[in-house]
């Protein structure tokens, strides 16, 4: 009887032990890595969009990237992953196939038709909502808390944050352009104010050429190109293949309307869709656009075009 009960107090005193230790050993690698959660931090990602490709690879997550976007085309080194479909139509089959630990969606309906068809399948699914720049500085913190790099994560937002508050500084006290700026020539539609790309006019010291909208980027007619008073007139590309041509096919578009001011100082400019992308990039780009809106010459305005293609 005495030989048990000491074997029990043995078997306690190891178990007590092995607890204690068990712990230390658990609190020095959350310590170590940041968090809870980066114990589970995933090693196998896909990414279903553009900016959340730039976004891992700028937290230095490129090597666990398994899977993008095929639209996905920053940094160069993107290239070699694998493709699971368009940002718009993202391919379930092949996601899965790509064997996943984690995926990463953006809130919108057809990415959330897949993200919801892998969650049934029991799938870690992070989905995000990025429609602005605040909400893209949330999205960054989020992917680094969920992947285990959550330190890397706000000093890529601070350093984000520090470099726009440095453009506004930069170009707010110029005169304000009224910029209209196209997202789509037929039927013509435009960016409204309540878009991050009227976030990014105004960090370049410009003002959006239309007015409040109930539509986010609304449908305009002659009417309103006659009255908005345009000063530049911004023209995202459709693709980035020949937008030389589709500068040239803006500019003949554009002529009829000689009294906007953006064509009569042949101010139209075709960009890069890339540069009107809420990512790590974004300063790039509200720099660019700066340009184009801050510049007189001709010659500085062929430099501005080109520095943004």
């Amino acid at each position: 009887m005495t030989k048990l009960w000491l074997l029990s107090i043995i078997g306690f005193v190891c178990l007590v032990a092995f607890t204690v230790i068990s712990h230390h050993y658990n609190q020095d690698k959350i310590s170590e890595l940041g968090s809870t959660e980066s114990l589970n931090k995933p090693a196998r990602i896909v990414s279903l969009a553009p900016n959340l490709t730039e976004i891992l690879f700028a937290l230095g997550l490129d090597e666990k990237i398994v899977a993008v976007s095929n639209d996905s085309g920053y940094p160069p080194d993107v290239a070699e992953k694998n493709k699971v479909g368009t940002f718009w139509q993202p391919n379930t089959e092949a996601i899965i196939a790509s064997r996943p630990d984690s995926v990463i969606t953006l809130w919108f309906e057809q990415q959330k038709a897949v993200a919801d068809s892998l969650k049934r399948l029991r799938f870690k699914v992070l989905t995000l909502k990025i429609e602005k720049i605040e909400e893209l500085f949330t999205a960054i913190e989020k992917i680094g808390s969920a992947t285990g790099c959550k330190h890397r994560a706000d000093k890529l937002v601070k350093n984000i944050s520090k470099q726009l508050n440095d453009l506004q500084l930069k170009y707010g006290s110029n005169g304000k352009v009224k910029v209209l700026w196209v997202v789509q020539a037929k039927p013509l539609r435009v960016a409204g104010r309540n878009t991050f790309v009227n976030e990014m006019i105004e960090l370049a010291g410009g003002e959006n050429a239309i007015g409040p909208t109930i539509s986010q980027y609304p449908q305009i007619g002659t009417e309103e190109i006659l009255t908005c008073g345009a000063e530049a007139i911004i023209q995202s590309a459709m693709g980035k293949a020949n937008i030389d041509k589709q500068q040239q096919a803006a500019e003949v578009f554009w002529s009829k309307w000689t009294n906007l001011p953006a064509v009569k100082n042949n101010r139209i400019y075709v960009v890069n869709p890339d540069i009107v992308r809420l990512g790590p990039r974004l300063p790039q780009g509200v720099e660019m656009i700066a340009r184009y809106l801050h510049t007189d010459t001709p010659a500085q305005k062929h430099d501005a075009a080109q520095s943004i293609r």
